[in-house]
């Protein structure tokens, strides 16, 4: 079987562990939304980013609130690249399945999708 790669971004309003936390499960809710066959079991791994001015939680934490008890989840933070988006939480799943590249689909979220407008969603 495959492993194939979904990647999801989100603005977060400000550095608070609720903020953060409520960004994360938007987040990973509207990727679940988008790909309807993604289960927890499939997933082989989970790595969340966040800009350096988010601090006050690891989004992962929102994941595991959802019942992901038993995928290996990571936090890092991303670059400080000067002209970055600001209080951006970014994901990359590892997921293994039968579907084509094609066929899964990106979820970037409100200001985050400047990133991919390609994947913006909802789609319109």
């Amino acid at each position: 079987m495959p492993l194939r790669g979904v990647r999801g971004a989100i603005v977060v309003e400000e550095d608070t562990a609720e903020a953060i936390l409520s960004a994360a499960s938007q987040l990973v809710q509207a990727l679940l939304s988008a790909n309807p066959t993604l289960r927890p079991e499939e997933i082989a791994s989970c790595f969340f980013t966040v800009t350096p001015d988010l601090t006050a939680e690891f989004p992962a934490k929102a994941a595991r609130q959802m019942g992901w008890q038993d995928v290996p989840l990571i936090c890092a933070q991303e670059m400080p690249v000067p002209h970055g988006l600001k209080r951006c939480l970014r994901i990359l799943i590892h997921w293994n399945t039968d579907l084509s590249s094609s066929q899964v689909e990106h979820v970037y979220l409100g200001q985050a999708a400047q990133l991919r407008p390609e994947w913006e969603f909802p789609r319109g």
